[in-house]
């Protein structure tokens, strides 16, 4: 059963994902967050493939979140670490997707540490 939250959530994403596609160029920075852990993806949508990929959850990610304190910090963290793996693949800007969440709290907290990691959107 879909909640309501939930259900206006994915009324919300699929308005904002007809107009938005990421292409090789520019490729799409996406945020899905549960309730403890937070996921970020770089997707290119020609051909449907992702390109850099990070969470709370990857063995990577832990030293990194073994300092953060509390979820917001933890998101930070991880928009870091997919801006830096993004510089790696020589990816500089990028549209960012917030997958129907509001840009708040630990959404806005990976948009930032993005843009601290050098990401352009």
């Amino acid at each position: 059963m879909i909640k309501r939250n939930e259900n206006s959530r994915l009324r919300s994403k699929t308005k904002i994902r007809k107009k938005m596609s990421g292409t090789i160029e520019k490729p799409r920075l996406t945020v899905y967050r549960s309730l403890n852990n937070i996921y970020v993806q770089i997707i290119d949508d020609t051909t449907g493939k992702t390109l850099v990929s990070a969470s709370s959850l990857s063995k990577e990610a832990q030293e990194d979140l073994k300092n953060a304190k509390g979820k917001i910090a933890k998101s930070k963290a991880i928009g870091t670490l997919v801006a830096k793996k993004a510089q790696e693949q020589k990816i500089s800007t990028v549209v960012f997707d917030r997958n129907g969440y509001r840009y708040h709290g630990r959404v806005q907290a990976v948009a930032d540490g993005a843009r601290e990691g050098g990401l352009k959107f």
